[in-house]
């Protein structure tokens, strides 16, 4: 991709004393009387300051995590020209989602060839659906080969993020200090934060308690009691491998899943080497893959009937891997497959099978000293609980942290439920940049393909900017409001909304805000290009007057480059 026109910045000593105030410390009114100590002082603290001036670093992006969203826009960035950047990692590492869930039998349910980067294939994945520490090693690679280390930043969370209207730029605060920029791009993801329920009783557990994607691997399980607090994608991994190796194992199901089997294997060292040796190999195994995702989705989003042989599929399988008739009753979902998220494993039915486990059919109500008493009333001692319950996806914690322009937080904006332009940018948010954004997810192909189309529509929105002239840009509330309704009128007919369950995708109105009601091959589309018509441009000003949106008469004005047919795309 060509380099785009980048704009001078100042460094940031020069930002720094851009933004002080214009009037010399310690000066008065216009007309008093100065006394020569006033004077001397002001003269004093003006050579400090010029001496040493505040030490606020300025970049032209801010990217908060560094999972497959941070380092992918990195790359991206560095590939546009844009250097100017740094990524902001809470953590002491790379890896985001895939280096905090470490659990035993932790892996990932998409093929490894589609769940990667199409700018960085690895011929050298050694199973067809790889493990943490694998995936974990393949983004500790990228973040080596495409030289994003010196921009990384490490055990730097961001604890406020606030949109300065008068510099047109964001203020970040830091556990490590401040910086500003002119746009941030947040590629935590929705999987970041664990969500532990607030059970009555829990912090008085005598025994050891976590979430699974916070392991604690100083603990041994051999022969302890162990609960395990719900029946997700985590729980299908976890049962399986920590069943042989506890004395009990008591299974909180609060409600089933459909589980279908697991076609994995390893991968043959020819297969590597031919992959190693012809790209072009690779790259057709990984289209393959890709076009069999695709035929699925319209099962999902417009035609869920058609699910009813992949349910079979699943029914066999549950009666092929649990004998006992009671036991198969528990695990045999009420809604049709698809409306939640459909599991895959060879393991997980024999491990709840097992002698040593006992699977509860309801949800985990309080706790009373080492006795776990559940939603049915039954009582259970254990020595530890594990939770898998998921994250905080529709009410994301750092949305309390960040404030747009009129001061509004992305939690109070979203009170009634979260929505962005396209998943990427949202009104009131200037040059905020979502990776990973509202309505992004998939319930059946790969997040990357998702990703790297979020990352297209940034690096178009940044070279625009360049082009144009323009400091910032926001979707038009407009533009914004007609996406959503359209999205949510098709989110109507798929699975997610027909099939009779309540999941992790919707909200506490049950409106689904996190999941695309299309193919990957249609966000690409809608993703490929910035539309100007939906976005308000934003001017950079003198620094002691509000910049106002850029308008198309204003347009001809501001640059030569926004003078010639910008009355059409400028709102």
């Amino acid at each position: 991709m060509a380099s785009s026109t980048k704009r001078p910045r100042p460094r940031a000593a020069e930002a720094s004393a851009q933004d002080r105030p214009r009037t010399a410390p310690g000066a008065v009114e216009p007309g008093a009387v100065e006394s020569e100590a006033v004077v001397a002082e002001a003269e004093a603290e003006a050579e400090v300051e010029a001496v040493e001036p505040e030490a606020v670093p300025h970049v032209r992006v801010a990217v908060i995590g560094s999972g497959f969203g941070g380092l992918g826009a990195g790359v991206r960035l560095r590939r546009a020209g844009i250097t100017d950047f740094v990524v902001l990692e809470r953590a002491d590492s790379v890896g985001g989602t895939w280096r905090d869930n470490s659990y035993p039998g932790c892996a990932c349910d998409v093929p490894s060839h589609l769940y990667s980067f199409s700018f960085a294939p690895n011929p050298d994945w050694p199973r067809s659906f790889s493990g943490q520490p694998d995936i974990r090693a393949y983004l500790e690679k990228v973040a080596d080969v495409f030289g994003l280390r010196p921009h990384l930043r490490f055990n730097t969370e961001v604890t406020e993020a606030r949109w300065d209207v008068e510099r047109t730029r964001w203020q970040i605060t830091t556990t490590a200090g401040r910086w500003t920029a002119d746009a941030v791009v947040a590629a935590a993801g929705p999987l970041a934060d664990p969500q532990i329920p607030e059970l009555p009783g829990l912090d008085s557990f005598p025994g050891k308690v976590f979430h699974s994607s916070r392991w604690d691997h100083d603990f041994q399980l051999e022969g302890k009691r162990v609960a395990m607090v719900g029946t997700g994608a985590s729980a299908a991994q976890i049962v399986p491998a920590i069943q042989p190796q506890v004395g009990k194992l008591t299974v909180f199901q609060r409600t089933p899943a459909w589980v279908l089997p697991r076609r994995d294997r390893a991968i043959t060292e020819l297969e590597k080497r031919l992959h190693g040796r012809f790209p072009i190999t690779a790259k057709a195994r990984r289209g393959t893959l890709f076009a069999l995702r695709e035929l699925q989705v319209d099962a999902f989003v417009r035609r869920p009937g058609l699910l009813k042989l992949v349910q079979r599929l699943a029914e066999r399988h549950l009666a092929d891997g649990v004998a006992d008739p009671a036991l198969r009753a528990k695990l045999t979902p009420d809604y049709r497959i698809g409306c939640k998220r459909i599991l895959l494993s060879n393991t997980y039915y024999p491990a709840l099978a097992a002698a040593n486990t006992e699977v509860v059919p309801a949800g985990l109500r309080e706790v009373r000293g080492s006795t776990l008493v559940a939603a049915d009333g039954s009582e259970h001692e254990v020595d530890a609980i594990v939770f898998g319950t998921g994250f905080h996806v529709t009410d994301m914690p750092m949305g309390s942290r960040v404030f747009g322009a009129d001061g509004t937080s992305f939690a109070e904006k979203w009170k009634e439920g979260m929505e962005a332009l396209r998943g990427s940018t949202v009104h009131g948010f200037p040059n905020f940049f979502f990776v990973i954004g509202p309505n992004t997810g998939l319930g059946n192909s790969s997040m990357i393909l998702m990703i790297e189309s979020q990352l297209n529509y940034l690096i178009d929105a940044l070279t625009k900017l360049d082009e144009i002239g323009a400091t910032a840009m926001q979707p038009t509330a407009r533009a914004q409001r007609r996406w959503n309704l359209e999205l949510q009128h098709r989110m109507d007919r798929t699975v997610w909304s027909t099939g009779g369950c309540r999941s992790w995708y919707l909200d506490k109105s049950g409106k689904n805000t996190v999941l695309w009601p299309g193919s990957t091959t249609s966000f690409r589309r809608a993703t490929r290009k910035v539309d100007l018509t939906e976005y308000e441009l934003i001017l950079r000003s003198d620094d002691r007057a509000a910049p106002p949106a850029l308008s198309a008469s204003s347009a001809r004005a501001a640059s030569p480059a926004a003078a010639t047919g910008t009355e059409e795309v400028m709102a």
